[in-house]
């Protein structure tokens, strides 16, 4: 990532925020050839810095429970749990963090499965896992891709992709709804004519289905990048003790601040959870000594750095793949 420069940076801030765009879009925005622009994009995803996925609605099918686990491990073993965790289909999201615990990941539960099987006896079942601390995520307040803005300028507000709210009612997509999202789940940038040869169905129909979807927010395109791709230092789980009758103040004026990924409240030790991105650590100090100080209803916070994520999405990001490979192989575990 160090070798990256400023075009490079403003080439996966542009997927970032919208990750179907074509080249040609893309040159215009920055400036440059479109001839450039595809080599230097297609460099930069085959080098597992950037990765474009179609992803369902979480309750396309039916209500889940999330719950997000913060989990300690055996000294050495984080890469290796972290591993193990990711290959579980459940799981949305896995990363490694500082602080009192080792790991963070989400678990997204059907309604109807059994919770003590999945957060106690698999939890505990991962070599190396030890203790585990569930909370219930009672609602998000933001989920946003915002924060990457700052490297285009601007003028990608106008470029970026429009994230409607989900409104359909559940479990109402067809075979051909979860065909075209199953084809585009591996490659979100991959082209309407090759998704229809393969699933059989014309390029227009391939088009129109995932175009509805995404209009109707039961699909979303969703770019991967790392943080430090685009230079930025700081990428932080902050958990929120506040006062329960400003919980709602203090998330919404917390969503309001681009460096904000995620705010969700959570039944636990916390009120409410933030993932914040920001570019310095000197931006980080100011969140916690000013904005987080400002906000009334705040009593505490402790906060873990993100060092590496493994999953996002049900998706394994690619820059952490042969790190995690490498910890599961010696141990005699499948890769």
């Amino acid at each position: 990532m160090e070798d990256l420069d400023d075009l490079d940076r403003k080439i996966l801030a542009a997927l970032h925020v919208n990750g179907r765009a074509s080249w040609t879009d893309i040159a215009q925005l920055l400036g440059i050839s479109t001839t450039t622009v595809a080599r230097r994009a297609q460099h930069l995803m085959g080098a597992g810095l950037a990765r474009v996925a179609v992803l369902p609605h979480l309750e396309h099918e039916g209500p889940v429970h999330v719950f997000l686990v913060r989990l300690t491990c055996a000294p050495g073993s984080q890469l290796r749990v972290a591993g193990l965790l990711a290959k579980n289909p459940d799981i949305r999201y896995v990363t490694i963090v500082t602080g009192g615990y080792d790991i963070v990941f989400e678990l997204v539960a059907p309604k109807h499965r059994d919770l003590y099987s999945m957060l106690v006896d698999y939890v505990h079942s991962v070599p190396g896992a030890q203790q585990s601390n569930a909370d219930l995520v009672l609602h998000t307040y933001k989920v946003s891709y915002g924060w990457s803005v700052p490297v285009l300028g601007e003028k990608a507000a106008t470029f970026a992709l429009h994230r409607p709210v989900h409104t359909c009612e559940r479990g109402h997509l067809d075979d051909v709804d979860r065909e075209v999202l199953a084809a585009m789940r591996e490659d979100g940038r991959a082209s309407f004519q090759s998704i229809g040869r393969r699933l059989g169905i014309s390029e227009s129909t391939a088009r129109r289905r995932l175009e509805a979807m995404l209009d109707r927010g039961c699909a979303s395109v969703t770019t991967f990048i790392p943080a430090a791709a685009l230079g930025y230092e700081a990428e932080i789980l902050l958990w929120l003790t506040v006062e329960p009758s400003m919980q709602e103040s203090v998330a919404e004026r917390l969503a309001g601040e681009r460096g904000v990924r995620m705010i969700a409240s959570t039944l636990g030790q916390a009120s409410l959870v933030c993932e914040v991105i920001v570019p310095t650590t000197a931006d980080l100090h100011h969140f916690t000594s000013r904005t987080l100080a400002a906000v009334p209803g705040i009593n505490s916070w402790t906060a873990g750095v993100q060092v590496l994520t493994v999953k996002r999405g049900f998706l394994m990001v690619p820059w952490a793949e042969s790190r995690i490979a490498a910890a599961l192989t010696p141990a005699g575990l499948p890769a």
